[in-house]
């Protein structure tokens, strides 16, 4: 069973940093792409960053370039958000997604359970 358990949101300053971690299990996670995606309310859910499986040719939404860093421990099966520089229009649900992943011949889209942050002083 594929199971992608968000974990790092909270309540933090403006300007300030959080680090959020996704822990997969249930499939190879080294083989495939992931992605971190936000949802505001009242708005749609964006991709925020993309990190293919040889972490290469990485992406980032323009709203986070130079402030957020996605990368991966494919020992651990762990996907990382570090965002820096936090800004209040950065508060939104924070979800985790496993690209394309064949489970027993089947292929899908996983997400995770999402993980509040919230920028506000």
């Amino acid at each position: 069973q594929v199971q992608l358990v968000e974990s790092g949101g909270g309540l933090v300053q403006p300007g300030g940093s959080l680090r959020l971690s996704c822990a997969a299990s249930g499939f190879t996670f080294r083989a495939y792409p992931m992605s971190w995606y936000r949802q505001a309310p009242g708005k749609e859910r964006e991709l925020v960053a993309y990190i293919p499986s040889a972490g290469r040719s990485i992406n980032y939404a323009d709203s986070v370039k130079g402030r957020f860093t996605i990368s991966r421990d494919n020992a651990k099966n762990t996907v990382y958000l570090q965002m820096n520089s936090l800004k209040p229009e950065d508060t939104a649900v924070y979800y985790c997604k496993a690209d394309s992943v064949f489970v027993r011949g089947v292929q899908n889209d996983y997400w995770g359970q999402g993980t509040q942050v919230t920028v506000s002083s």
